[in-house]
């Protein structure tokens, strides 16, 4: 097997080879961009490498041919509809999502879709206008840090559902996004700390850009916290509540949870390094959405961590306590030096699954806070009955900080982080 070193140096020998879709127009030539590469290679991690008993072979026999009629209805679905828009003359844009890394690398997320020729990218719309996005699969994308381009390796892909392409058995200064138009990449490059500038283009359009968020090595304390329900009202315990305000409700009336912003702004103000992570368990589709609630409602900014609704590469659509466990199981293994801050709510299952952090990585967790649901906000039979959610609160080594507004759990939660951010200095 080659060492990435040869990869790269072959990248630029091989390129002239790759047949590439043309529209009106066509990137700028390789040639006009800086000349030294930032490796690149396919993501690993905790949410996209299914552990044994979540490999699909080891399935039961109904349980793999239902995932096999999904994954193929699925691809049908995708197959048809491209051929669709295709004829009202519609190609590929990126939607372009907000990275993260450490000083050595960096993890970039975006998704090609079908748009008309005038289309945006990032466009604040209704969800339900997301949620209909047509993926444009096994589109090349040119990538960029600062300017700098990704010269990136591929090697099929890890999908159990996907053949694999050796098409894709190349390198060069194009990615290929996979069947569901999704590419998540880890770029190999000694970056300083701060906010920098991460580019994709495709052929036809424009170049679009999202911020790429950079964590120093001083940050001891990081935040992670869910969405739904613990700084945007979205009521998810009720099904069909948290259905319209995620299709249908006009972005801009999203409403914050009381106080919340305060409290974040407060915690941003006691450790002015640590980073802020935004857990949800609704799609990608909605990115552009939750992530101008954040700046619109004077939240600190920060990657978001959605996740997919396409049948790869374990489930459907993992459970939300799933999929939040291996977000935060991740940026466990992204930053041993940290210790995080869990801020959730009691209306799914947050407490449950942060006390399963906290005994998964003992010392890595400061503490939790809980943000109680009203009996409004509760589902079914408890809302009539004037009850909270059944969810109890998790018996912890750590402090477990509980409260129904910001407000609340800033009077509790601010002084024993002060006392924590005074012993450190």
């Amino acid at each position: 097997m080659r060492s990435p070193r040869e990869d790269f140096e072959a990248a630029g020998r091989r390129l002239e080879s790759l047949h590439l879709p043309h529209h009106s127009s066509a990137p700028a030539p390789a040639d006009d961009m800086p000349t030294v590469p930032i490796p690149a290679r396919a993501a690993t991690t905790t949410f996209d490498a299914p552990s044994k008993r979540e490999r699909f072979e080891v399935k039961p026999p109904l349980t793999r041919f239902i995932r096999r009629a999904i994954t193929r209805t699925f691809g049908m679905w995708s197959h048809l509809s491209a051929e669709v828009v295709r004829g009202w003359g519609w190609f590929p844009r990126v939607e372009p999502y907000v990275g993260y890394g450490t000083g050595d690398y960096s993890r970039l997320i975006c998704r090609t879709v079908y748009g008309p020729a005038h289309g945006q990218s990032g466009e604040l719309t209704r969800g339900i206008r997301g949620m209909l996005a047509v993926p444009a699969g096994r589109t090349h994308v040119q990538a960029s840090i600062d300017g700098t381009p990704l010269n990136t390796v591929q090697v099929g892909v890890s999908e159990v559902y996907d053949k694999v392409d050796r098409t894709r058995d190349m390198s060069g200064e194009y990615a290929i996004s996979d069947s569901a138009g999704y590419l998540d990449l880890v770029a190999e490059h000694r970056l300083s700390a701060g906010i920098h500038r991460v580019s994709y283009s495709v052929p036809g359009r424009k170049p679009v850009s999202a911020n790429l968020y950079t964590i120093p090595a001083s940050a001891k304390v990081g935040i992670i916290s869910d969405v739904d329900d613990t700084i945007m009202i979205t009521q998810a315990p009720v099904l069909w509540k948290a259905a319209y305000n995620l299709l249908f409700l006009d972005p801009k009336k999203k409403a914050s949870v009381p106080g919340m912003s305060v409290l974040f702004t407060r915690i941003s103000d006691l450790f002015p390094d640590a980073p802020f992570f935004y857990l949800s368990t609704s799609p990608w589709n909605v990115e552009s959405a939750i992530r101008n609630f954040i700046i619109d409602h004077g939240f600190p900014e920060g990657p978001l961590l959605l996740r997919d609704l396409d049948p790869r590469p374990k489930t459907f659509v993992p459970t939300g306590p799933q999929h939040k466990l291996e977000f935060a199981e991740q940026l466990m293994a992204d930053f041993p030096d940290m210790k995080f801050i869990l801020v959730g709510d009691d209306g799914q299952k947050d407490p449950t699954t942060y006390a399963t952090i906290v005994k998964r990585y003992p010392g890595r967790v400061l503490a939790i806070a809980i943000r109680q649901l009203s009996p409004k906000e509760a589902p079914g039979l408890a809302s009539v009955a004037g009850l909270t959610s059944t969810q109890p609160m998790p018996v912890t080594e750590v402090p477990v900080f509980t409260g129904t507004t910001g407000a609340n759990l800033l009077k509790t939660m601010l002084p024993y982080l002060k006392e924590h951010a005074k012993n450190a200095d």
